[in-house]
C-alpha cells in the first residue's frame, strides 16, 4: 500500500528517487503512465496487469473503452528502478504533467502515495488540486463509501 506525501527532486535527465518507503513494492518493476488530473500514476507491474485484465474483456467496439485503453497505453512505459530506487519519467509524461523546467528537464515534483498506485504532480497542480478537494473531501466518505 502506497501513503504519504513526499517531494523528490527532478533531475536533468528526468529521473527521480522513489521514496524509500515506496522502493521494495516497486523494485520488481512498474508501469508509468499518465492518470486523470493531469497527474501520473506509478503501478507495480504486477497491479498494472490486473488492471488491464477487465480493460482487455471490455468491448471495443464501443468508442469510450477504445479511446481509454489508447490513451493509458500509448503513453505508458515499463520501468525497472536502478540499484539507487530511480526512475526514469520519459519527456511526454514529464510534458503532460508539467513537471519540465524552465530547461525541459529538471525541478520540483510531488509524489503521492495513493493506495494502490503513487502519483507523480507538479507542485502547482497538486497545490491547486488538494486545495480545491479539502471541502468535498470532508463531505465525500459517506456517498462514495457508505459506512466507513
Amino acid at each position: 500500500m502506497f501513503l504519504g506525501t513526499h517531494t523528490p527532486k527532478l533531475d536533468e535527465k528526468g529521473r527521480i528517487f522513489l521514496p524509500a518507503k515506496f522502493r521494495d513494492e516497486l523494485s520488481a518493476g512498474l508501469v508509468i503512465t499518465r492518470a486523470q488530473d493531469r497527474c501520473l500514476a506509478i503501478y507495480p507491474r504486477e497491479t498494472f496487469v490486473e488492471m488491464t485484465k477487465s480493460m482487455v474483456a471490455a468491448p471495443t467496439s464501443v468508442k469510450q473503452v477504445r479511446d481509454f485503453q489508447r490513451m493509458l497505453a500509448a503513453s505508458a512505459s515499463d520501468e525497472v528502478p536502478d540499484k539507487q530506487g530511480r526512475i526514469t519519467i520519459p519527456p511526454q509524461l514529464r510534458s503532460y504533467a508539467g513537471l519540465d523546467g524552465p530547461s525541459g528537464t529538471g525541478g520540483e515534483c510531488v509524489v503521492v502515495g495513493a493506495i494502490n498506485r503513487v502519483e507523480v504532480w507538479s507542485p502547482a497542480a497538486w497545490e491547486e488540486y488538494s486545495a480545491a478537494q479539502e471541502d468535498v473531501f470532508a463531505e465525500m466518505n459517506e456517498e462514495v463509501f457508505p459506512g466507513l
